[in-house]
């Protein structure tokens, strides 16, 4: 009854919610069922990885298997971050200026690792992209964190020259 009342009531069509602001509506979790998904969800991310990982160490497996476990722990390291602040926030704060460089390097190299594993077939560019897929991810892990960027830069520069 109540969303009947409301929809009467409602005289402009543009008041209508986006498809965003749907999902982060729908999405309401308790602070305690947030914390235990990210916390699932990231440990599941690690846990991915780090078998991916091992997995490249075993005879006949090959590369495909690494990559495929190694971009999915990655995947769902990122996707952890959403039952923190939802899903509308995250993609906004993904795409905001400091950091949309970051994440478009991130998703890119994620798409590079898994072509040159299954496409392309060649385990050197396979390992390559993982190598910059993990240095992305740290870069725009670095992005939250106020002047970590510009710090870890000059930290670099003090030990090169």
């Amino acid at each position: 009854m109540d969303k009947l009342k409301k929809m009467l009531r409602r005289e402009k069509e543009e008041d209508e919610p986006g498809i965003l602001e749907r999902a982060d509506e729908a999405t309401t979790l308790s602070c305690g069922t947030r914390t235990k998904g990210f916390a699932f969800t990231f440990i599941l991310g690690l846990l991915l990885s780090f078998l991916g990982v091992f997995l490249l160490w075993i005879p006949g497996l090959g590369i495909g298997v690494f990559a495929t476990f190694y971009t999915a722990g990655n995947v769902c390291a990122l996707l952890s971050t959403m039952f923190l602040v939802g899903p509308c926030r995250q993609l906004k704060t993904m795409c905001a200026k400091e950091r949309a460089l970051a994440t478009i390097m991130m998703l890119v190299f994620l798409a590079l690792t898994l072509c040159a594993a299954f496409l392309w077939r060649n385990v050197g560019l396979a390992l390559a992209f993982c190598a910059l897929q993990f240095l992305s991810f740290c870069w725009y892990g670095l992005s939250y964190v106020p002047f970590a960027r510009e710090t870890f830069l000059k930290c670099c520069k003090a030990c090169c020259c």
